[in-house]
């Protein structure tokens, strides 16, 4: 049988020439060999080719160029030719032949050419194990180089010990590995380049850049790979410092590092968000003059991003001569990560108006910018978009989808996504169970949890953070118990972020001392963990407990921040206690936090409510940022002292500097005017309100009716009540109930009474109010009355209570209470008192609720 082959041959000159062969290939004994029809047609083109002498030196020459000059599917014909011109043994030849098959991936030729030689040198033994090594067949390699240590009496070359060192640290094997350095060390082999570079690759992989970094010292040669691998490994291990200064060093002794190395280090640099650093590199490329690869461009694009330097990162977009997807990708994921929406929405618009087809991830991050602004049309648009590029079956992209729709107020959408989902995962179902809490279905959300749990989906972290918040809103003590209890059982009761909102629920529950094991269980805590224990003793109104905390927290090693320093300032203004919020002011000074728009807020409020206006008003001039929380504070302030012009100027001068008011600020200004009876003005503000866009709340219907109430107007006030568009709640009804006791209104009173009960039939303060009308007219009957009716409905009174500081110490009194250590003492004292009082011919008013 004969074949034609066309062959192209490279010289040594670099010139490429055409060479026609004929090989005859028979089954049967035949007296010419295919060798000699090879010479025939090299004699018929002597004109063309150079003379090739008959000898067996030149027909292995002539095979070996051709091994080298041919293509994958002629190999095997010329292997042949090697087999039927008898060099079969010959080692060069088969060196030759195993590189090829390795080059070509036919590992199983190369395989078999090596087991059939009689004679291999190192040449032959490297080529198998670094063929290995290359394609990922780390445990053949190894166990090739343990064949060859037992059967050839030649020791191993630089080539070999590379190869193997580069499988164990692939593989992971520690053991083989040491021991393989220690070969190489008796061997001496630890100067080789190669070698050296092999280690420091394998320590890196198994997290030892100590051991990398002392090789690494110890090469006297270094080549660019040298450098790439230990710049690496102290990427890989987070020490962006010190692969920066090696980038540095490289530099000095000029070695241009590749493009791998500086996205590496650009990549720890983004990790890190160590910008200095990443500014460096930026400034070697650009001094490099060339055009940037598109790779490294990327790389710095995501580098600025999470550096939060979005322009930069707009800018080395814009002046990217070539462009990817990846580019594309990054710079839309990264406008979406730092929420501006619009330009992620824009730069979507302008990549589709180009022709490039957007991957899963930019895709997944259009719908999140879309879902931020809750743009569903939108949303819908990209939604058509993804069914016509056909990514709307990834799962990735199906999970953004269901959250799109879910803050676009279309939860009917999200779970239709929902549905039709073959495979739910953990994320489908936090998505799912997301939208459920932004649409307030709260009880849909824990239906969910249960056949999520039914399906056998593990649940996350951020499923009990979803799900503890709705326990939360719920004020549901025995369910946040049940969800602590999966969260032990699920192995994130030690997360500190589970803590924290445990810490929260518990203490919005109710239940201080739960919240408080909690915090003491904690082997580690942060600043948040603090800053959850002092809110919630805040909320539950044990702001002594608060202060004794912060001394726990002084000695503990975390500093406190801006929010700490916020629910300390709180702690003391609801204990008014001056001289603590001092100490704490002091102190924000002393760390810096004095700028802290939220901590002037709570300072401007402290000082208000221990009476210190003037200090209020100078914390509220020094200032620098004033929100519309701060101008709340002030016109609050006012208010409550009873300054109401000040208040009401206050408010101009808010408008004045372009703030848009609130429906807290509009609390304030009608306060301001209720407790001074302006019911012009106050009617005037409060029908004002909706130029503004606020619906007025309950808050405000309350201000209006003790406006009209305190300026006697006690018809208007009911018939303002009666014209509420909202269901009125039990304060206001109350809130007339109190101006008739002012007045003495006795049948308007019952009426307003009698509501506010209705509404509220647990309320004391309804009874109370009723009851001291009665007792200034004398009923006493209606008095005894109104008690029985208390005592049927269970209602019980809320005691009086009031503290005095002395010494640095907050003294308790409840009403009727004796557990004072010096009771005997104040009730003696409180005798003198009254018998002085009467003394004087002093008459109190005997208008509270008598307890005998």
């Amino acid at each position: 049988m004969r074949k034609l082959c066309r062959i192209s041959c490279k010289f040594k000159n670099g010139g490429t020439r055409s060479l026609f062969r004929r090989f005859t290939v028979s089954s049967s004994s035949s007296s010419a060999s295919p060798v000699h029809h090879l010479e025939e047609e090299e004699e018929e083109e002597e004109e063309n080719y150079p003379i090739i002498r008959r000898n067996r030196r030149t027909q292995r020459h002539y095979l070996s160029k051709l091994l080298f000059s041919l293509s994958e599917p002629h190999y095997k014909e010329i292997h042949t030719q090697v087999i039927l011109s008898g060099f079969e043994s010959n080692p060069f030849l088969n060196n030759i032949l195993i590189q090829s098959y390795s080059i070509w991936g036919c590992l199983d030729y190369a395989r078999k050419v090596f087991d059939k030689m009689s004679k291999r040198d190192m040449i032959s033994w490297s080529s198998v194990i670094t063929m290995y090594t290359q394609n990922g067949f780390y445990e053949e390699s190894l166990l090739l180089f343990c064949e060859l240590r037992r059967s050839c009496n030649e020791g191993p070359n630089e080539f070999v010990l590379a190869s193997v060192v580069s499988c164990c640290g692939r593989l992971g094997s520690l053991v083989k590995g040491e021991e393989l350095h220690c070969f190489v060390v008796k061997a001496g082999f630890d100067q080789f380049v190669y070698v050296g570079t092999a280690l420091i690759d394998f320590y890196s992989k198994g997290g030892d850049v100590g051991a990398a970094r002392r090789i690494f010292d110890d090469l006297l040669v270094k080549s660019t790979a040298t450098w790439t691998a230990i710049i690496a490994a102290c990427v890989n291990v987070g020490k962006s410092e010190i692969s920066l200064q090696l980038l540095r060093n490289m530099l000095e002794i000029d070695v241009v590092p590749d493009n791998y190395v500086v996205s590496s280090v650009l990549g720890a640099c983004s990790s890190l968000e160590y910008l200095k650093g990443g500014k460096e590199i930026h400034g070697y490329v650009l001094r490099q003059g060339a055009e940037m690869d598109v790779t490294v461009s990327n790389v710095l694009i995501d580098f600025y991003m999470k550096c939060g330097k979005v322009k930069t990162a707009r800018t080395v977009f814009d002046r990217m001569e070539v462009k990817n997807t990846v580019s594309w990708t990054t710079m839309i994921s990264g406008y979406m990560q730092h929420s501006c929406d619009v330009e992620a929405i824009s730069m979507f618009r302008d990549l589709n108006s180009l022709g490039w087809m957007l991957d899963r991830f930019a895709c997944s991050s259009v719908l999140n910018s879309c879902g931020s602004l809750e743009a569903l049309d939108l949303g819908r648009q990209v939604h058509a978009y993804i069914v016509k590029a056909n990514v709307d079956s990834d799962k990735f992209v199906k999970n953004s989808l269901i959250d799109m729709y879910a803050k676009s107020d279309s939860f009917g959408d999200a779970k239709k996504v929902f549905d039709t989902m073959v495979n739910h995962d953990v994320i489908s179902y936090n998505a799912i169970i997301e939208g459920c809490l932004s649409q307030n279905r709260l009880y849909e959300a824990f239906d969910l949890f249960a056949e999520m749990r039914n399906n056998l989906i593990l649940p996350s972290l951020l499923t009990f953070v979803s799900l503890l918040g709705v326990s939360a809103s719920l004020f549901s003590l025995e369910l946040s118990k049940q969800l602590h209890g999966l969260t032990v059982k699920f192995g994130f009761s030690a997360d500190m972020f589970v803590c924290s909102i445990l810490i929260d629920v518990y203490s919005k529950c109710s239940s201080i001392e739960d919240a408080r094991q909690v915090f003491v269980e904690m082997n580690e805590k942060d600043i948040v963990v603090w800053n959850s224990m002092y809110f919630g003793y805040i909320q539950q109104c044990e702001n002594e407990e608060a202060l004794k905390l912060f001394l726990e927290l002084q000695q503990s090693l975390q500093k406190p921040n801006a929010l700490t320093f916020v629910a300390l300032i709180s702690a003391s203004s609801n204990l008014v206690s001056l001289l603590h919020g001092l100490q704490f002011h002091n102190q924000i000074v002393k760390v810096g936090l004095d700028f802290d728009p939220h901590v002037t807020n709570a300072l401007v409020d402290m000082y208000s409510k221990c009476g210190s206006l003037e200090e209020a008003r100078k914390m509220f001039n020094f200032t620098l940022q004033r929100d519309i929380a701060c101008w709340n504070s002030m016109i609050s302030t006012y208010a409550q002292h009873g300054e109401a012009k000040e208040a009401l100027n206050m408010f101009e001068k808010m408008i004045n500097n372009g703030l848009k008011p609130n429906n807290v600020t509009f609390v304030g200004v009608l306060s301001a005017c209720s407790h001074v009876g302006l019911v012009k003005e106050g009617l005037r503000h409060f029908y004002s309100m909706s130029r503004y866009g606020i619906e007025p709340e309950t808050e405000h219907y309350v201000c209006i009716v003790s406006l009209l109430g305190r300026a006697g107007k006690l018809i208007e006030a009911m018939e303002f009540i009666e014209k509420m568009p909202i269901p009125p709640a039990a304060i206001v009804w109350r809130s007339l109930l109190s101006a008739c006791r002012e007045a003495g209104h006795i049948d308007l009173g019952k009426y307003a009474a009698s509501m506010a009960i209705s509404i509220d039939p647990k309320d004391s303060g309804s009874y109370i109010l009723l009851s001291n009308i009665y007792a200034s007219k004398g009923m006493w009957n209606n008095v005894k009355k109104l008690r029985e009716k208390m005592d049927s409905n269970c209602v019980v009174k809320e005691k009086g209570c009031s503290w005095i500081e002395i010494n640095n110490e907050v003294h308790l009194f409840i009403a009727r209470d004796q557990s004072h250590q010096q009771t005997d003492l104040i009730y003696l004292f409180l005798k003198l008192l009254i018998q002085h009082m009467k003394g004087i011919r002093y008459v109190p008013e005997d208008t509270t609720f008598s307890n005998e």
